[in-house]
């Protein structure tokens, strides 16, 4: 499993670093969601479940990412 170097707008970047970006949109959403349901009231520590959340968000858009490198066409 191996990430190239992204470029954007002529400055290379991690891939690491687009999916940190991606996976904390991802949550942003997810939170905004889960506070409208009142899901987060049930949380014992509501700011500890978010970063749970993100972790989870961002290891799973780190594998996906890396099975379709790997499976990608040349």
């Amino acid at each position: 499993m191996t990430f190239a170097e992204i470029d954007l707008f002529g400055v290379y970047v991690a891939p690491l670093s687009v999916l940190l970006i991606a996976a904390w949109l991802v949550t942003t959403a997810l939170r905004q969601i889960a506070s409208r349901l009142g899901l987060l009231r049930l949380a014992w520590h509501p700011a500890l479940f978010l970063f749970a959340l993100y972790a989870i968000v961002l290891a799973s858009m780190t594998l996906v990412a890396a099975h379709w490198f790997h499976h990608a066409p040349a």
